[in-house]
């Protein structure tokens, strides 16, 4: 269980940043005649924006105090311990390295490392238990917790949980370190009073785990419970749903309207989605497989496969259809001016000219011919006026 709280207790800070990035996609049906309708809005003047300015500069400029702080901080206790490893005598033990140094300090571990006070060390005051309990820390690399938590501390310091979660990280690792003592064979009871005879006021460097850690009566009543394995498994499994819920809670859901042509992307990607180049590829192969001499093109299929050839990348140019050769267009005829003895297009018909009838001797002394010619016969549609009638003249007189 103190394995599985370990990294339960790291797994929820990073869950707490993963679980707002995902987002579930909701797509929409709709109808081609949907249209966004926009919304214009008029925003009133409000006197009190210079205040809330005032007030968001402030609170950022008091965060950026804070990490400014927890910075030097940070910084401070990591310089004093590798200043420590640094000048102090070193002494190998297997895979563990003892930094012996003169002041009177609490046993405590950084990484690899085990501080001891050298004049205990060297008179053998410092119980195999203690050491055994520093090299736990050090073995289960509890150091990598310590600086993940204090570096978001920098960033989160304004979080109270921030500081809950860090306090139940370094008990964790206290349990741990426990547990692995007391799995050794070691008394219970002789074990708790080591600790009571090393718990004093003396403090230890932020980032080492110390054996000197405070709810010492906490530690002692987790020594002496026993979980079954039914209430183990019921603990861990509870997640699960705590999880779910979590991610059903937080994170985001974008929708997407889709038409019966387009999709509407979620994400700019590069290149042509799947469904794009399953497309392009139907059209290149429809006109592939016709001949040059028989080919018909239809302009929307053109003007689609060039759109859609276009956003491919030259990846998937290669593994799509060739584009189809299409022939060039048929050459535009100039237009030609229509003459006057053009003949007329059949929109404006124009009933052809009816030849003159010949006209009558006006003088009465020119003979008149016996019969006038006839004109010839009008269309039928056309109405023609009937040839004036001849003059008449004088009777001849007989003899």
């Amino acid at each position: 269980m103190h394995i599985f709280k370990r990294f339960y207790l790291i797994g929820s800070l990073l869950l707490s940043f993963g679980i707002p990035l995902i987002t579930f996609t909701k797509y929409i049906e709709t109808s081609d005649s949907f249209t966004p309708i926009a919304v214009s809005t008029n925003i009133m003047e409000n006197t009190s924006i210079s205040h809330w300015e005032i007030i968001t500069i402030s609170l950022w400029s008091l965060y950026f105090l804070g990490v400014i702080i927890f910075s030097f901080r940070f910084g401070k206790n990591l310089l004093s311990i590798l200043l420590k490893i640094k000048r102090n005598r070193k002494e190998n033990n297997g895979s563990y390295t003892n930094i012996l140094l003169k002041e009177k300090v609490i046993p405590h571990t950084f990484f690899k490392y085990i501080f001891l006070n050298k004049k205990d060390n060297e008179t053998n005051k410092i119980p195999e238990e203690v050491l055994l309990h520093e090299q736990a820390h050090a073995k289960q690399k509890h150091s990598l917790d310590i600086l993940f938590i204090e570096i978001l501390q920098i960033v989160f310091w304004f979080h109270p949980l921030i500081y809950f979660i860090k306090n139940n990280i370094k008990l964790n690792h206290e349990f741990l370190a426990d547990e692995a003592v007391l799995s050794k064979g070691t008394d219970t009871k002789y074990y708790q009073e080591l600790l009571l005879s090393f718990s004093t006021n003396t403090t230890t460097p932020n980032l080492a785990n110390s054996i000197n850690y405070s709810l010492i009566k906490k530690r002692f009543i987790v020594m002496k419970t026993t979980t079954s394995n039914r209430k183990k498994w019921l603990r861990n499994f509870l997640v699960l749903p705590l999880t779910a819920t979590l991610v059903m809670s937080f994170s985001s859901v974008e929708e997407v309207r889709l038409g019966e042509e387009n999709v509407q992307e979620i994400v700019d990607q590069e290149g042509a989605t799947k469904k794009q180049i399953k497309e392009y590829n139907k059209l290149a192969k429809h006109y592939n497989e016709m001949n040059l001499s028989e080919m018909r093109i239809q302009k929307k299929d053109m003007d689609r496969l060039h759109y859609l050839y276009n956003l491919m990348t030259d990846k998937q140019k290669r593994n799509a259809e060739p584009f189809p050769n299409f022939p060039p267009p048929p050459p535009k005829y100039p237009e030609i001016k229509r003459s006057q003895n053009a003949p007329l297009s059949p929109e404006t018909p124009k009933t052809p000219l009816t030849p003159r009838t010949p006209l009558t001797p006006k003088s009465p002394k020119s003979p008149l011919s016996p019969k006038a010619p006839k004109s010839p016969k009008a269309p039928k549609s056309i109405k023609v006026s009937k040839p004036a009638k001849p003059a008449k003249t004088s009777k001849s007189v007989k003899g």
